[in-house]
């Protein structure tokens, strides 16, 4: 099922450059912007991971660099059944993590420094084996994948709202009607996009996550700090396009936010993650 999604997104990439093209350029646009599509699903597909780790200027630790944190993530792992992934530090005192690359063999888990020292070793733990849990379902490279869609989207919104103030959109007729409704649409869009992909995952994760720690109390009570930590304090470097990739949105907000929120109410999370220790 998550082959299908990988090539459901890939294909809709594709499908919104040719449009965008088309709109701002006739023919030509379409085959500037197909040349354009086909190398952003291959870099998406080869590299979105690394690309997302960089972002948040993520440091890989080892065994020697990070005794404690490793071992964890050794162990959590072994009880998995997975391939022990690369382990990530993100220097950020707000506390998140997140898990990358398009397999289990090519994963891996991100924390930042926040949630290293804020967490106790049962509820890291908790943590840490719910970003495995992504990784088991193979959540991770749909993840990544969309990430780089959503921010194509929004680049596609930039490219709309430059034409129309530079008249290009009216070259041809309809082009400018064309580019004010992809300026309003693409944000809209891309945030279903999240919604779609990460709302459903995150309860699947949640409860592979408390079957791998063996500890639902302990993911429970992370998920209550974690998002306390986000609405007090976003993640450095937040972007938009990779929200849905963290255990709890780096960009949490109230009021109508919450309505569009990449992830499910963490109070529906705590209750289910209650219930399975009942």
């Amino acid at each position: 099922m998550n082959a299908v999604k990988t090539v459901f997104l890939m294909t809709l990439m594709m499908a919104l450059f040719l449009l965008i093209g088309y709109l701002l350029g006739g023919n030509t646009g379409m085959t500037i912007a197909l040349v354009f599509s086909l190398i952003m699903n291959f870099g998406s597909f080869w590299f979105s991971d690394k690309i997302v780790l960089k972002m948040y200027r993520a440091k890989e630790v080892n065994r020697e660099s990070a005794p404690k944190f490793y071992d964890m993530i050794e162990r959590l792992a072994r009880q998995a059944n997975l391939p022990m992934p690369k382990v990530y530090i993100i220097n950020d005192p707000t506390p998140n993590a997140f898990a990358t690359g398009r397999s289990p063999e090519k994963a891996a888990v991100a924390a930042t420094t926040g949630i290293l020292q804020g967490l106790s070793n049962d509820e890291l733990a908790g943590v840490m084996a719910h970003e495995l849990a992504h990784v088991k379902n193979r959540d991770t490279l749909i993840s990544t994948i969309a990430a780089t869609l959503v921010g194509s989207i929004s680049y596609i919104a930039h490219m709309a709202g430059w034409a129309m103030m530079f008249g290009r959109g009216d070259d041809r007729e309809g082009g400018g009607i064309g580019g004010l409704v992809l300026l309003i649409l693409s944000p809209i869009l891309a945030m279903l996009i999240q919604m779609a992909i990460s709302r459903s995952r995150e309860f699947a994760a949640d409860k592979g996550g408390a079957e791998i720690s063996g500890n639902p109390l302990g993911l429970a009570s992370a998920l209550q700090k974690i998002s306390r930590g986000n609405q007090m304090k976003p993640v450095y470097h937040s972007d938009p396009a990779t929200a849905h990739m963290f255990i709890i949105n780096p960009l949490a907000g109230g009021g109508i936010s919450k309505l569009f929120s990449t992830h499910p109410p963490t109070e529906e999370r705590i209750k289910r993650l209650q219930a399975m220790a009942r």
